[in-house]
C-alpha cells in the first residue's frame, strides 16, 4: 500500500528503535486514512535524499495515505493540509508533498521537535466526495 518508502521506514524503525509506534489508521465512512509519525533519522540517507527530506534527530516525518474502502482498498488522491501543535501552544504548519509510486499514493510532511515533545496533529483530508479531519497525538523521542 505505502510501498517502498513505508517498507523502508518501518524496517529502519524496527531495526533501530526500541519504541515502535506501528502504523495507525482512522476510518471515515468509506475511507481509511493510514498515518505514521517517526523521526527522520530512521530514514536511510538514500531514501531521505530521494524524497528531499532532511535527516535529523530533531525532525519528524508524517506519512499519510488515503484508501478508498469501496474500490478494493485503492489509494486515492486527496488535498492534505494541517498543523502540528505542541503542549505550550506553538503551532507549526505542515506542508505535505504528494508521492505517487504506481498504485501507491501518499503524502509526506516534516515537523521539527524536541526530545519527549508531545505533538497534536490536526490534518484536513479533502477528497472528491468529502472533507474529513484526522486528529492524533504523537510523542517524539531523541535517541
Amino acid at each position: 500500500m505505502f510501498k517502498f518508502i513505508l517498507k523502508c521506514v518501518l524496517l529502519s524503525f524496527l531495526i533501530q528503535s526500541n519504541y515502535l509506534h506501528a502504523e495507525q489508521k482512522q476510518i471515515f465512512d468509506n475511507l481509511s486514512v493510514h498515518y505514521i509519525a517517526i523521526p527522520t533519522k530512521f530514514l536511510t540517507p538514500n531514501i531521505a535524499h530521494q524524497y528531499s527530506i532532511k535527516r535529523s534527530k530533531y525532525n519528524g516525518l508524517i506519512n499519510i495515505s488515503v484508501i478508498d474502502n469501496t474500490q478494493n482498498n485503492k489509494a486515492i488522491y486527496a488535498i492534505i493540509s494541517g498543523t502540528a501543535r505542541n503542549l505550550i501552544g506553538q503551532i507549526h504548519p505542515l506542508n505535505f508533498t504528494l508521492v505517487n509510486e504506481g498504485d501507491a499514493i501518499y503524502y509526506l510532511a516534516t515537523y521539527p521537535f524536541l526530545n519527549e515533545e508531545i505533538v497534536n496533529f490536526n490534518i484536513k483530508i479533502k477528497t472528491e466526495k468529502k472533507t474529513n479531519i484526522l486528529k492524533f497525538q504523537h510523542k517524539f523521542y531523541i535517541n
